[in-house]
């Protein structure tokens, strides 16, 4: 790592376009203290302090991507709704383009509203529609994805996959198809429900859990050859070039080829591993679309999901303290 010069490679950032398509919603926060039980039932009394919204699901990739500098765009559907506009709003306050996120007439914006007291989670209320993008909504993404790949040429697209219905069979395996033909890097950190529908695709970063779901795996063993056979199991089915998994506290795992190898986490104040997939997919995407270097990637990538889980709720990378901490434990 002594020889990467990590100023200049952070300074490349805003010249890579990414975009970023999926499941968008809003996270609302609730932040209140309990000083007592309900009367009426069990269960705590919430006093109410601050409400504050929150970019998330594929939008915290967005935002993880702008907050690095990167151009990044927004491919996805929101309901015709307040909440979409708030999102919208939220997305072109980040510099998120938004000239590719469409409204929708059959669906609403996902909103997960969180009530939080003495920085733990007290409950989560879920507003939203998960059934697949009707065939009409389908249509209109998929030109609106062709019209951002001729007008932006970007170097990399990243499907973030909340099992939302954003992304349903044909949505994948048509951007896959036009990514390949303009030549264009695709990364995806799936769900189970497609979870081999991604066919082609050149990082697949799934976190343990999902790996085991979806190939029924039952051991708990995370040694080398183990997660190496995982990544020859996965190929065989997806026919990708890169397995990136994330170990949780263990750190990481990626095979290209015949590299592979383990980078373990570094040691960290966990508050709360809200959104680090997202950020961990993001940071990774971006320095492979800048460097081609897996190993590299997958070291910055670790870094910036051990940094965000410090922080209560989904919060984005930000850039000097992730160049910062990538300078004291890389070089």
């Amino acid at each position: 790592m002594s020889a990467i010069d990590l100023d200049k490679l952070f300074d490349q950032f805003p010249s890579i376009r990414t975009g970023v398509i999926g499941d968008v919603m809003l996270d609302t926060y609730w932040w209140g203290h309990v000083d007592r039980i309900s009367p009426e039932a069990p269960v705590p009394v919430v006093a109410l302090d601050k409400k504050e919204y929150r970019i998330g699901g594929a939008g915290n990739v967005a935002l993880n991507l702008a907050s690095l500098g990167a151009k990044v765009s927004v491919l996805s559907m929101i309901g015709q709704d307040e909440d979409g506009l708030i999102l919208k709003k939220m997305f072109e306050e980040n510099s998120i383009n938004t000239e590719f996120l469409l409204p929708s007439l059959s669906r609403i914006t996902t909103n997960k509203s969180r009530i939080i007291s003495r920085n733990q989670q007290m409950m989560r209320l879920d507003a939203e529609i998960t059934k697949d993008l009707s065939a009409d909504d389908e249509t209109r993404l998929l030109e609106r994805v062709e019209e951002y790949l001729k007008i932006e040429n970007p170097q990399v697209i990243i499907f973030e996959d909340y099992n939302k219905g954003v992304l349903t069979e044909r949505v994948i395996s048509k951007v896959i198809t036009l990514c390949k033909k303009n030549g264009v890097i695709t990364s995806v950190d799936p769900k189970r429900k497609n979870f081999f529908n991604y066919n082609g695709v050149d990082i697949f970063k799934p976190n343990l859990k999902e790996v085991k779901d979806g190939l029924n795996l039952l051991t708990d063993d995370i040694s080398l050859p183990i997660l190496q056979d995982i990544h020859t199991r996965l190929q065989n089915q997806l026919h990708h070039s890169i397995s990136f998994i994330t170990l949780s506290e263990k750190g990481v795992f990626y095979q290209q080829d015949d590299r592979s190898r383990i980078i373990p986490s570094h040691f960290r104040n966990i508050s709360d591993v809200s959104g680090a997939g997202d950020t961990v997919i993001a940071v990774a995407s971006l320095l492979y679309a800048a460097t081609k270097n897996i190993d590299l990637m997958a070291e910055v990538a670790n870094i910036a999901g051990g940094i965000v889980c410090e922080e209560v709720g989904t919060v984005a990378i930000r850039k000097d303290s992730l160049l910062k901490e990538c300078k004291e434990l890389l070089i």
